[in-house]
């Protein structure tokens, strides 16, 4: 039996596999937890490193990241004496989980059938 050609391979001439709208930056588990909870309403550093289970440097990393690519702001300042920060989604973080979700939902509905 031959190899099929490449325009009889399944999916060919279809569109594009659902994974391609994943973005790896949003995909990541525990930034698709911080732009999920943020979604909510704006969180708290100390929420976000118990409700994720991350070490505040983790956190800090992955909040840099998606801070970075414009999906959430960060926000410094006090409560009290005692420094906080916060964390909101972004309307481009928004837009960016939504896809994500999308995407993912794509995958469900092709794997379940």
């Amino acid at each position: 039996m031959n190899a099929p050609e490449p325009d009889e391979r399944a999916g060919a001439g279809q569109a594009a596999h659902p994974t391609n709208g994943l973005d790896d930056t949003v995909h990541q588990r525990h930034r698709l937890g911080i732009l999920t909870i943020a979604t909510e309403a704006r969180a708290d550093f100390g929420y976000l490193r118990d409700a994720l289970g991350l070490t505040p440097g983790n956190l800090s990393r992955h909040l840099t990241v998606l801070e970075e690519a414009g999906l959430i702001q960060v926000e410094k300042g006090y409560e009290g004496r005692r420094p906080r920060t916060w964390v909101g989604i972004t309307s481009a973080g928004r837009a960016a989980l939504a896809a994500e979700v999308d995407a993912l939902a794509e995958l469900v509905r092709r794997h379940r059938g």
